[in-house]
């Protein structure tokens, strides 16, 4: 059996900057080898759900904002780097950085978290048609719409990370 330390070092990233999740997974013995993307990530996403809309949010927070300060200072994780590069984030026109910048701010003042979109697959285009339509949802279904895209996020990394089954 994988040790607690090795599991929280390999998963704890998975959902942004929040180890708390895989720890509480392997502490709660849903952890069942072999490690397989579906077996893994039903763990993780039981202690997601179960965890307090406080540290929901956390997680959420933890998001980088989409072609923003952090992704433009080099400061992402390696994930959320590969993953926005992947999807022409960092190739922006000046014109269409300017529109995620306004966006991004308007988001976060309306929603408190970051704008979450699970953008592999998607080009610059798609996820900033999703952003303008999603910019008018009320905070309810922005919150369940954000942590259904965490969720999503988490399966596509532990996909690449392990078998499918």
């Amino acid at each position: 059996m994988v040790s607690r330390e090795d599991f929280v070092s390999r998963f704890g990233g998975v959902f942004e900057h929040s180890p708390f999740i895989a720890e509480r997974a392997y502490d709660a013995g849903s952890i069942v080898e072999p490690l397989t993307a579906p077996g893994v990530h039903g763990a993780l996403v039981a202690m997601f759900r179960t965890a307090s809309q406080e540290e929901w949010l956390g997680v959420l927070r933890a998001h980088p904002d989409l072609a923003g300060k952090l992704a433009i200072a080099g400061k992402l994780t390696d994930d959320s780097r590969n993953e926005q590069a992947g999807a022409g984030l960092d190739r922006l026109t000046p014109e269409e950085h300017a529109r995620f910048t306004e966006l991004n701010a308007a988001y976060v003042s309306e929603h408190g978290f970051p704008f979450i979109i699970a953008v592999k697959g998607l080009n610059r285009h798609d996820i900033l048609a999703a952003f303008e339509k999603r910019i008018s949802n009320d905070h309810d279904t922005e919150f369940a719409t954000a942590t259904a895209q965490v969720e999503k996020i988490a399966l596509l990394r532990l996909t690449s990370m392990l078998p499918e089954a």
